[in-house]
C-alpha cells in the first residue's frame, strides 16, 4: 500500500437483509427497483445498495442520512460486524471480506476502535479499566493498558476521574470515556457511529470542538455517522450523504452547500447554517502590511484605494491597524506606530465564519494569523456578509433547479 493509498476502500458493496438475499432481491436491486418495491415483493431488506466510497488517511469522512438511510448499515460494514451481499472491503490493502473470523478480530483490534451512540460501558468497570479493556483484549500488560488508559483520559478532558464509575458521570462524561477507550486502543481508524446524537445540543458542540482538536493533534482516520447535516457539514473533511441505501452525493462541505447534485440534498441545504460550514478562507483577502518603522507617506503610498492596513512588528505578527482617515489627516511623516489603532481583533483560516461575526461589529478589518501568530491576510467584514448571502442565494437557485 503506498502513502497515496486510500485507508479504507470500500467498491460496490451492497446488504440485502433476508434468508435469500443473493436471489430476486439482488437481481431486483441490480435492476433499479426501489428497497420498497423490493420488499413489498419478496419480503427483504435493502441495507445498502451498491456503495462505493473511499476514505483517506487522517480524514473526517462523515456519512450522513435520515433513518433508514443506510449510514449505521455501512460503518458496520466496514469492520464486518455486518456481513455483506456483495462488494469488497479494503483496509489498509487488506480486503476484510476475505479474512477468516481471526484474522478480522485482529484486525478489529489492531486497525479499527469504535465509538457507539449509547456509550456501551461496563457498568461494574471503573473509567480506566473501562477506557484500557481494548488493551485488556489484546494481553497488553496491566501497567502499560493503565498509563494509556490515563493519557487518553487527559485527551478528552477528564484526568482524575479514572477511579469513578460510569454511574457518577454524566451523559457528556460517559460519551468522553466511550471516545477516550477508543483513542487508547490507539488504532489508525475510529469508527463513530451517532457518537453525540444522544447529548444535549451544548454538550454535543462542545464534543464535536474536542473531537476535531484532537485529531488536529492525533490525525487520526475518522468514519462518522450523523442524521444532522449541521453536524456533518461542520466536522467532515468529506460528507457521504445517504438516501434509501445509496450514496446521493459525495464532496467536501462547501462542494455540498455550493453545488447540489439532486433535489433531495438541495432540500437539506435550506435549513443549513452556512456560517458553520464556511471558513475565513473563504473571504481571506491579501493583507499587504506596513511596518512599525514605515511613516505615514508610506501608508498613503501603499493605501491606494484601501481603507485601513494593518502593522506588523519585526517577526510579521500584527500590532495595530491604520485608516485611511487617519492618514489623511495627519500630513507630516510621523510614525505609523504613532496613530495605528492597538485595539483589533484576530482570526484563523479555519475559523467559521459564524464564529467571527461579532469580531465584525467593530468596523475594522479581522487580522488571519498562522499558529505563529504570524500575519497571512485580513477579512473584511462586508466580506463575510456578501459571501454569506450569496451562498444562500445559490443554495435557493440549486434547489429550484434540481427539483
Amino acid at each position: 500500500m503506498s502513502v497515496s493509498d486510500p485507508l479504507v476502500e470500500v467498491t460496490g458493496v451492497s446488504k440485502i437483509f433476508g434468508p435469500n438475499p443473493r436471489g430476486k432481491p439482488l437481481a431486483m436491486m441490480k435492476a433499479g427497483l426501489k428497497k420498497d418495491d423490493i420488499f413489498s415483493e419478496t419480503g427483504h431488506v435493502v441495507g445498502v445498495a451498491d456503495v462505493t466510497f473511499q476514505v483517506d488517511e487522517g480524514e473526517i469522512f462523515v456519512i450522513m442520512g435520515l433513518s433508514g438511510s443506510g449510514k449505521s448499515t455501512a460503518i458496520r460494514l466496514v469492520n464486518r460486524l455486518i456481513e455483506p451481499t456483495t462488494g469488497t472491503v479494503r483496509v489498509q490493502g487488506v480486503d476484510v471480506t476475505a479474512l477468516s473470523t481471526s484474522q478480522l478480530k485482529r484486525t478489529r483490534r489492531e486497525k479499527m476502535a469504535m465509538v457507539f451512540q449509547h456509550f456501551a460501558l461496563f457498568p461494574h468497570r471503573s473509567v480506566q479499566d473501562n477506557v484500557a479493556y481494548g488493551l485488556k483484549v489484546r494481553k497488553v500488560n496491566k501497567s502499560e493498558r493503565s498509563r494509556a488508559a490515563d493519557r487518553a483520559l487527559a485527551l478528552v478532558g477528564l484526568e482524575g476521574w479514572g477511579d469513578s464509575y460510569p454511574h457518577e458521570l454524566s451523559g457528556g462524561m460517559q460519551q468522553r470515556v466511550g471516545l477516550a477507550r477508543a483513542l487508547a486502543s490507539d488504532t489508525p481508524i475510529l469508527l463513530m457511529d451517532e457518537a453525540f446524537s444522544a447529548l444535549d445540543p451544548l454538550i454535543r458542540r462542545q464534543m464535536q470542538d474536542e473531537m476535531l482538536d484532537i485529531q488536529s493533534r492525533l490525525r487520526k482516520t475518522i468514519l462518522f455517522i450523523t442524521h444532522d447535516l449541521n453536524e456533518a457539514l461542520r466536522v467532515g473533511t468529506r460528507v457521504c450523504i445517504m438516501k434509501d441505501g445509496a450514496v446521493v452525493q459525495i464532496g467536501t462541505p462547501i462542494e455540498i452547500l455550493t453545488d447540489p447534485q439532486s433535489a433531495y440534498v438541495a432540500e437539506f441545504m435550506r435549513d443549513v447554517d452556512q456560517g458553520r460550514v464556511l471558513d475565513v478562507q473563504s473571504v481571506l483577502r491579501e493583507a499587504t502590511p506596513l511596518r512599525l518603522e514605515d511613516d505615514l507617506a508610506m501608508a498613503r503610498a501603499r493605501m491606494e484605494d484601501r481603507k485601513s492596513l494593518f502593522v506588523i512588528d519585526q517577526n510579521g505578527r500584527p500590532v495595530g491597524v491604520i485608516r485611511r482617515r487617519d492618514v489623511e489627516r495627519i500630513t507630516s511623516s510621523t510614525s505609523v506606530a504613532s496613530v495605528m489603532i492597538k485595539d483589533f481583533s484576530k482570526c484563523y483560516p479555519e475559523d467559521r465564519l459564524s464564529d467571527i461575526y461579532e469580531l465584525c461589529q467593530s468596523g475594522l478589518p479581522l487580522a488571519v494569523v498562522d499558529d505563529r501568530k504570524v500575519l497571512v491576510g485580513k477579512v473584511n467584514a462586508l466580506d463575510v456578509l456578501t459571501e454569506l448571502g450569496k451562498i444562500q442565494t445559490l443554495a435557493e437557485e440549486r434547489s429550484k433547479v434540481a427539483s
